[in-house]
């Protein structure tokens, strides 16, 4: 099951059984691409895309969730269809976890240990030296509140970014701070855009299990969003979408001319985007690795829906959740 991203305006129509994605080229030529509904597990809209109801009924009959991305590629939305793994004990299991303050702590904090990992993971892959997140981990088993521990996280993380520029070889990609709505250059670009493709590919596999993706640990839970999502994708980020960066452009994949000029640079263009998607999606499905539980290969994806099923059992006391970390 693969994830159809959409980039370039056009439509999106439904003849009988078959979805359509038409596009609208030179001389009002129309080019019609079949989606195989068969074989997606979500669309990603990141063009001006028309669709109506008989579209979205006919993708809600596969289950498949339709993630929306704004011009500048930022996260407007999500349709997701009537939902059919429902477990209303599970739902209340997990708002007890929420309610109850040590319950909720700790899971929160297995998310930072798990998102401090791969942090550390990445630096020391390029021999940079990591004390100052050594010594600001020491403080996350002790603290004990929410409030306390994300300001650790941000504080870490604030580290993390100051190092980007002894990974990162290509200046006009340098960062001198994380900032955010809007970025203020193209690195800071690629982080917002990496990330909120993470947070939707992470909604995704929470619809897939009986999981309610708006009863989180670590961020509050909200009406305007599905936290739980941005919980287990802090585990993620930095997993699967900062090498991604470091690796596209040392290697010159994405250049500057990738972004909008107009925009002082702070937006992927369209080429720019499509190949950041294709890259991300070749990571996603492609790299694979043997789950030592399993004893079968793994894409790095279905790693994010093994996270979700961990989370359940912890939840049903069946085992304590502990976070992914690669083992390799």
């Amino acid at each position: 099951m693969r994830r159809f991203y959409i980039t370039s305006p056009g439509r999106l129509r439904r003849k009988e059984n078959t979805i359509y994605y038409e596009v609208i080229k030179e001389e009002k030529e129309i080019d019609k691409i079949p989606l195989p509904v068969e074989d997606i597990s979500a669309i990603y809209l990141f063009g001006e895309t028309d669709l109506n109801t008989k579209v979205l009924n006919y993708l809600s009959q596969y289950d498949i969730p339709v993630h929306i991305f704004n011009y500048y590629g930022y996260y407007s939305g999500t349709f997701l269809p009537r939902k059919k793994n429902i477990s209303g004990n599970l739902i209340i299991l997990q708002a007890k976890h929420y309610i109850d303050e040590e319950k909720r702590l700790y899971l929160a904090k297995k998310f930072i240990e798990g998102a401090v990992f791969h942090i550390k993971r990445n630096l020391r892959e390029y021999k940079i030296d990591i004390s100052e997140i050594l010594e600001l981990e020491k403080s996350i088993d002790t603290v004990n509140s929410i409030p306390e521990l994300m300001a650790i996280e941000g504080n870490i993380r604030n580290i993390y970014y100051q190092k980007f520029n002894l990974i990162i070889e290509n200046p006009d990609f340098y960062i001198y701070k994380r900032d955010y709505n809007p970025p203020s250059n193209p690195i800071n670009a690629l982080i917002s855009f990496g990330n909120s493709i993470i947070y939707s590919v992470v909604l995704t596999e929470i619809y897939r299990t009986h999981l309610e993706p708006s009863i989180s640990y670590l961020h509050s839970p909200s009406e305007k969003r599905f936290s739980l999502s941005l919980d287990i994708a802090e585990i993620f980020k930095p997993f699967i979408v900062d090498p991604l960066i470091f690796k596209l452009i040392n290697t010159g994949a994405l250049k500057i001319n990738h972004f909008d000029r107009d925009l002082n640079f702070s937006y992927l263009n369209e080429e720019g985007r499509k190949i950041f998607l294709k890259n991300l999606e070749d990571k996603l499905e492609n790299s694979t690795v043997k789950h030592r539980t399993l004893s079968r290969n793994v894409s790095y994806r279905y790693l994010i829906r093994l996270e979700c099923y961990k989370l359940i059992k912890h939840l049903l006391e069946e085992q304590v959740y502990t976070p992914f970390k690669a083992w390799w």
